[in-house]
């Protein structure tokens, strides 16, 4: 495992317990450098939406615990926060929580001329994703072709 991946775990680890007291979902940790400052993100979620002050609850506790564990040896800024409407499908959960909604699908490459795919999320496995497109097509993508699977949403 790679050092971003053991901070990543280990912070899931601490955070779990915390977001579960409180009734809210861990979606993701990312521990990710955006030029010279690296950044420890904790996104959570709860029915009806993460407010400011659930967010601030569980910096608050985090934070006082990475102050006592100090296992990231970078100098880092810890956010907490909603993972917003357009998040990534990452885990098996994200997954299945959307099974029967609309995605949008990035790939990298090319595949029958078009990068960008919209349709209903039906099907996944370890390795495939498969949606419906809106003129009745099922497709099926290779997870390794996929650089974004979000939520679809409109405005």
């Amino acid at each position: 495992m790679t050092k971003r991946e053991i901070y990543e775990q280990k912070t899931e680890e601490i955070l779990q317990p915390i977001v579960e007291e409180h009734e809210f979902e861990l979606v993701d940790v990312e521990y990710v450098k955006e030029g010279s400052t690296w950044y420890l993100r904790a996104y959570i979620d709860k029915p009806g939406g993460i407010t400011i002050d659930d967010c601030e609850t569980v910096s608050r506790r985090l934070s006082d615990i990475l102050d006592e564990k100090d296992y990231i040896e970078d100098a880092y800024i810890l956010e907490v926060s909603s993972p917003g409407l357009g998040r990534p499908l990452k885990k098996e959960k994200d997954y299945k929580r959307s099974l029967g909604e609309e995605v949008e699908i990035r790939t990298y490459r090319m595949i029958e001329k078009r990068k960008e795919f919209i349709g209903i999320l039906k099907d996944y496995d370890e390795k495939t994703v498969t949606i419906e497109m809106e003129d009745g097509i099922v497709k099926v993508f290779e997870k390794d072709d996929i650089a974004l699977i979000r939520l679809a949403f409109d405005f």
